[in-house]
């Protein structure tokens, strides 16, 4: 199964793509750009989705 890295600062919108992807995909969530770099350099996703505005 692909995973996936949903990094976005909103917790509404991690949920909701969780829910939308998690049926085809793992979905892993960070709510910030370090904790999205911490858990790439553990166990790097197949695809990163990033807010862009991320602040």
């Amino acid at each position: 199964m692909k995973r996936c890295l949903f990094v976005d600062d909103s917790s509404v919108i991690r949920k909701v793509a969780k829910r939308i992807l998690g049926s085809d995909m793992m979905v892993a969530e960070a709510a910030s750009g370090a904790e999205a770099a911490d858990i790439c350099a553990t166990d790097m996703p197949d695809v990163i989705v990033i807010d862009g505005g991320l602040a």
